[in-house]
């Protein structure tokens, strides 16, 4: 008896060093543009719920110094860029999935000033009481090149380029405001739109045949079961309802 019982406990010892340890939680690396930094937050949550025992570590910054870095062999997973052209960049130099550019958005550009300022949004670009206005730098950001071609539209780039604050990405233009840095800002609607921006502040959206359009997407840097399921929730129903509710329209079907 003595011995059967040793023998039961001896095979539980075996098959419980025969189980499979747990999955280990699964990190996907995403690269993206400033201005979804609060909605790739929400779509963050709700993408680990439909592919459980996987999580989004997003850094954020301008697409253009993602585009360098990720030459350069940055180790991201996605890259979501504000415009279209530096994935197609990377497409095209054979960095990243062949065949796996999307879109994913349309941004948009409003013109910010705080809850504070005697400033009307509508007219803030014509006031001459303005003496520092914030955007990304145009250099790299593709929502500071907008704002900058939309100054030039309306006839007010000669008059506000002296009094430009470039931030290093759409982010930081919009901080400069927040900050009192700048006494407006030209910055995209989704940062204007952002659960803690209700109350900060006022803006006025600029009309769309003002500046180029601002067609957003992405590429997959790694061919993976995580990657693909990223890019399939972002463009699926779920991601495209987070993606409008913070000023990201569907790209137009091509």
């Amino acid at each position: 008896m003595v011995r059967h019982q040793t023998l039961a406990a001896v095979s539980l010892v075996l098959l419980a060093g025969c189980a499979r340890p747990p999955a280990k939680p699964r990190t996907l690396a995403v690269a993206a543009a400033a201005d979804l930094s609060f909605a790739v937050e929400e779509v963050s949550a709700s993408f680990a719920r439909a592919y459980p025992g996987a999580s989004i570590r997003a850094t954020f910054g301008s697409s253009g110094n993602f585009y360098a870095q990720i030459r350069n062999g940055a180790p991201f997973d996605v890259f979501l860029s504000a415009d279209m052209s530096y994935p197609r960049k990377l497409s095209e130099a054979g960095i990243g999935v062949a065949g796996s550019l999307f879109p994913y958005g349309v941004g948009r550009i409003v013109v910010w000033v705080p809850a504070a300022s005697r400033l009307d949004a509508a007219t803030a670009l014509r006031d001459p009481s303005v003496r520092r206005l914030a955007i990304a730098n145009p250099e790299h950001a593709p929502y500071g090149a907008a704002a900058q071609a939309a100054m030039r539209s309306l006839g007010v780039y000669g008059a506000l380029e002296k009094k430009l604050v470039l931030g290093e990405n759409v982010a930081q233009a919009f901080s400069f405001v927040e900050s009192d840095a700048a006494d407006a800002g030209i910055v995209a609607l989704s940062l204007a739109l952002a659960p803690s921006a209700q109350g900060k502040g006022r803006y006025w959206e600029v009309p769309l045949d003002a500046y180029p359009p601002i067609a957003q997407g992405g590429i997959l840097l790694k061919d993976t079961p995580d990657s693909r399921g990223f890019r399939a929730f972002l463009t699926g129903a779920q991601g495209r309802a987070i993606l409008q509710r913070f000023g990201f329209p569907a790209p137009e079907p091509r």
